[in-house]
């Protein structure tokens, strides 16, 4: 009697963990499969954009007669050809026009946006509405309905045919884009901060580069990295102003020439592909988090 006793007194716990113990192998389970899940999807993502930018760097670590072939491993890896593009007349003027468009380009537009911003988010003045609805309407506005008439303006009139100059110029006037989202994120701004510095006496460009300025280094780091994202890229303005000049020509209009002179030499131009886009990918991977938090805390707040 007792050892039926005692058998039923220990098979109860066991009876009472063992679905227990079901219920979290069944629940480890299922969240191990969720986590491949999620990871799976994230990775393939991951590879369809990675992928065209692997096949790029392998083709220019190949040698002329591999890059005809079906192979993707290049045997062996030809890293001269980075300095065969390099050393090819001209490209180092491409990069230098390129980096003084991009540096000027987005200084001019950062310094000259930025005070269009803060007025058109913190003073108060009839017709700020409007002032604001003209700047939004200019970004509707394609450029190639404006390039003819710009073009006669800087070329026949300025004589500046064959520069970078009409292009980096009207930077300093300000950008429709940057004042709308610099005008955004300024909004976001509590007006204690600026009346504060009013009351000790800042007039409003102090207070403007002391107190606003670095509560909003995101924001200005975000439309930094845009605009230098957008004329280290630009083809269209380089080929109407700096086509008839091979030394003011940028990489991206010069990349379009190098291919054409080394039509058959993929190794050589997927090079030359590498060398235009390191720039831009090594600035966003060291200045991504300021984008991130920049575009993230820009609101479209009024």
């Amino acid at each position: 009697m007792t050892h039926a006793t005692l058998t039923r007194g220990e098979s109860a716990p066991a009876t009472a963990a063992g679905p227990a113990g079901r219920a979290r192998r069944t629940a480890r389970r299922r969240a191990a499969l969720q986590w491949i899940a999620v990871h799976a999807l994230g990775l393939a993502a991951a590879a369809f954009f990675v992928l065209p930018f692997v096949f790029v760097l392998l083709t220019a670590l190949m040698s002329d007669n591999q890059t005809l072939t079906r192979d993707l491993w290049p045997h062996p890896f030809v890293w001269s050809n980075f300095r065969t593009v390099w050393d090819t007349p001209g490209f180092l003027t491409w990069w230098r026009n390129t980096l003084v468009y991009a540096v000027a380009g987005t200084a001019l537009t950062v310094v000259s946006s930025l005070p269009v911003a803060y007025a058109l988010a913190k003073f108060r003045f009839r017709g700020r509405n409007l002032v604001m609805v003209l700047v939004i309407s200019t970004m509707m506005l394609p450029p190639q309905v404006v390039i003819i008439p710009m073009y006669l303006f800087w070329t026949k009139q300025l004589g500046m045919d064959g520069t970078l100059w009409p292009l980096i110029i009207p930077m300093a006037f300000g950008d429709a884009f940057t004042i709308f989202l610099l005008r955004q994120f300024l909004l976001t701004v509590p007006r204690e901060y600026t009346e504060a510095a009013r009351v000790d006496g800042c007039g409003e460009l102090r207070t403007l580069l002391t107190v606003v300025v670095p509560m909003i280094r995101p924001a200005i780091a975000a439309v930094a990295l845009f605009q230098f994202f957008y004329c280290w890229n630009d083809y269209f303005g380089p080929q109407i102003y700096a086509s008839s000049n091979p030394g003011a020509w940028t990489l991206s209009y010069g990349l379009e020439s190098f291919r054409g002179a080394h039509h058959t030499d993929w190794n050589l131009t997927m090079a030359a592909t590498v060398l235009v886009m390191a720039p831009v990918i090594l600035v966003f991977f060291f200045a991504q988090k300021a984008f991130i938090e920049g575009v993230t805390l820009t609101g479209v707040k009024g």
